[in-house]
């Protein structure tokens, strides 16, 4: 695992890099939805956290995770391909999964597509079950997995 990746909240100039690496790596093959002008709505939100891995120039990795009452989705993350495999997804997914925790958050849901096997892995190596599947909900022809997982909140 690389360590101290440097993880922080996005700022409004990364929007652009998230959002090229959302269509190219996330959303490649589907209608491209996260867009800049929408990724620079989620860092201005209240209900979610954009974080971002910082690079020379752009960044390494993100997530977006927006929170409800009890529950927090993450709704992307990615990592660029070179950096793969190196714990940059995990550091980035366990910061994202302090801050639920901070905020009261009991459960963490996120959702794959069904025949992304190596992210689905992935997920089910941090402690995620699955719980659904999900009929074509990506772009209405592809299938996806929900997984979710328990955060169980320590007492000092």
């Amino acid at each position: 695992m690389l360590g101290n990746a440097g993880i922080r909240l996005a700022s409004l100039s990364d929007a652009r890099h998230i959002a090229e690496m959302s269509r190219d790596h996330i959303e490649q093959g589907l209608r491209w939805t996260w867009t800049e002008s929408r990724i620079r709505k989620s860092i201005r939100s209240n209900e979610m956290n954009v974080a971002v891995v910082p690079a020379e120039s752009g960044v390494s990795g993100f997530g977006v995770m927006e929170y409800g009452d009890e529950t927090a989705h993450l709704i992307l993350l990615a990592i660029q391909p070179r950096l793969r495999r190196k714990g940059l997804g995990t550091e980035l997914v366990s910061w994202l999964e302090e801050c639920a925790r901070t905020a009261g958050i009991q459960r963490i849901r996120v959702e794959a597509r069904a025949d992304n096997a190596a992210v689905i892995a992935f997920y089910r190596r941090l402690a995620f079950d699955k719980i659904e599947l999900i009929r074509r909900c990506y772009d209405t022809r592809t299938d996806g997995i929900r997984l979710e997982k328990r955060l169980w909140l320590q007492m000092s």
